[in-house]
């Protein structure tokens, strides 16, 4: 990192390390040695170098709470192989990386920069979800590459880059990659602008780039599945009878119903109070099942596993209560805020094992859809999931800490599950599930204000093991156009609930019987 410092402080004992483990904030103290000095002067590099700021957009360089990746999670060693990579391997660059953690701080970042005309482009790395840098970078007209940190950051890469797609963003170019040779690739791009070419060249070359080395379609056969829907008449009869409990915060009421599914609101309280009363003899005897039945329990105490049964018998409890074949549960706010004392995620687990639903974090979007997927299947449950896309295995990964481990239905075949702390904050008891592999899947959602269907479909190719962000994800490679793929989570969201089997013409006809429409996001 020396040829980034000034001549003043060739002899400082800072180095990058050391520097980020003493400030969280580190783009503030970044900010005044900017401000108080000629950095990068012009007598240190020839003017023909091309110059990038990198900044990395995170809460801090040792995470603090719990978000993908994990609380703790040290990025240090990440940051400083992302730029060992770019000195080594981007011939006539300069690189000066710097954090921050929002808008504010990148707009100092910004100012800074454009005060001392040194900087020809920028590279953004997402490394949290939802740090608000890469907006405000976007308005310096200069061009940016915008890059996914996978299983870290993909939420809010997804969300606001869809942002960019939609609105045409002039000088946003993207990388979303495993592969840390994508990220160099597209950054040599930026010689284009430094050579004399203009800002949406360098946008379409990283776009070449990106298509060029995402690997062609692979073998997309997939394994006989027996599949037969229910038809639409009976799945929009079986819609009307169903019933989701929505349980967000202390009140209760009715909420909007979508495609003619009725919601419910239930409170903390009630469902609290519910999991006080369950019986400790059968909630015993559901925490030995699922000891007995996972393949392994790792971090999770017995204590932990008991109440987790406790609260899949108070889930029961309440659908019973309401009628109701659903329960979605806003699951972080009421555990972080002492509203209830156990994670939901086994109950809702062994509920979908059951052929009814348990869906998270009190997306009554996604509950919804789940039950009209289950009723439509014949009872297989939905995974909801928190998706990342990587382009150098042109997979989409479907990640959350809550799968069914039937993933046929309630009288189908079981696959291999573990019972694992709940990822983000290391707290609690969920479920990685090793879905079964080589079939086709089909993921959806249904929106009741604009009355439409997104639906894409993907064939099942692996489980990934990374320690990072949720513990169940199944990788898959999409059926069509995978650039496709990246245009509709500004719309709708970073949520999907995937199915095992060929729902795409029957979704077609449920569409037409409810005067809704289907957009195929692949």
């Amino acid at each position: 990192m020396k040829r980034f410092l000034p001549r003043e402080c060739d002899g400082c004992p800072m180095n990058r390390r050391r520097f980020l483990t003493r400030s969280s904030a580190a783009t503030v103290g970044a900010l005044g040695w900017l401000r108080s000095h000629q950095w990068l002067e012009a007598a240190d590099s020839p003017a023909e170098r091309t110059r990038i700021r990198v900044i990395y957009a995170l809460h801090a360089p040792q995470q603090p709470g719990p978000d993908w990746p994990n609380q703790g999670f040290d990025f240090r060693p990440v940051m400083e192989r992302v730029d060992q990579a770019l000195a080594t391997r981007c011939a006539g660059f300069d690189f000066l990386s710097s954090t921050a953690t929002g808008p504010e701080q990148a707009k100092q970042i910004l100012d800074a920069d454009q005060a001392a005309n040194r900087v020809d482009g920028y590279l953004v790395y997402q490394m949290n979800c939802w740090n608000q840098v890469v907006q405000t970078i976007a308005t310096s007209g200069k061009p940016v590459l915008y890059a996914d940190f996978q299983y870290g950051g993909s939420g809010g890469f997804l969300v606001y880059n869809a942002a960019f797609l939609r609105n045409k963003a002039a000088n946003v170019g993207f990388v979303a990659s495993s592969n840390l040779g994508d990220l160099v690739e597209a950054v040599k791009c930026f010689a284009l602008v430094t050579r004399g070419g203009s800002v949406s060249e360098f946008v379409a070359a990283t776009a070449n780039v990106r298509a060029k080395r995402t690997p062609r379609a692979g073998d997309l056969a997939t394994r006989a599945d027996d599949l037969a829907c229910l038809s639409t008449d009976d799945c929009l009869r079986q819609m009307k009878a169903s019933r989701v409990l929505a349980v967000r915060d202390q009140n209760a009421g009715e909420e909007p119903s979508i495609a003619g599914i009725p919601v419910q609101k239930v409170p903390f309280a009630e469902l609290n109070e519910a999991w006080k009363n369950a019986d400790r003899d059968e909630t015993r005897a559901v925490a030995d099942r699922w000891e007995s039945a996972a393949a392994k329990v790792e971090g999770v105490s017995r204590e932990t596993l008991e109440a987790s049964a406790a609260m899949y018998l108070a889930e029961k409890a309440l659908l019973k209560r309401h009628h109701a074949n659903a329960i979605t549960i806003n699951c972080l706010g009421g555990f972080y805020g002492g509203h209830i004392h156990a994670y939901p995620c086994l109950g809702f687990h062994q509920l979908l094992n059951e052929g009814l639903v348990g869906g998270c974090e009190c997306d009554v979007r996604s509950a919804a859809t789940m039950v009209i997927g289950s009723i439509l299947t014949r009872g297989r449950p939905g995974y909801i999931s928190d998706p990342v896309m990587d382009s150098a295995k042109r997979q989409i990964i479907y990640a959350h800490c809550v799968a069914a481990n039937r993933a046929f239905g309630p009288a189908g075949p079981a696959n291999p599950f573990e019972i694992l702390t709940h990822s983000e904050d290391r707290q609690g008891a969920s479920v990685r599930s090793v879905l079964p592999t080589g079939y086709l899947t089909t993921t959806l959602e249904f929106d009741q204000g604009r009355k439409e269907i997104l639906l894409h479909q993907a064939r099942a190719v692996d489980n990934d093991p990374d320690d990072r962000a949720c513990r169940t994800k199944l990788c898959a490679e999409p059926l069509g156009d995978f650039e496709k793929l990246f245009r509709e989570w500004d719309h709708w969201g970073w949520h999907r609930v995937t199915f095992y089997g060929d729902l795409k013409a029957p979704i077609y006809a449920l569409a037409d019987a409810l005067g809704w429409r289907v957009v195929e996001e692949a």
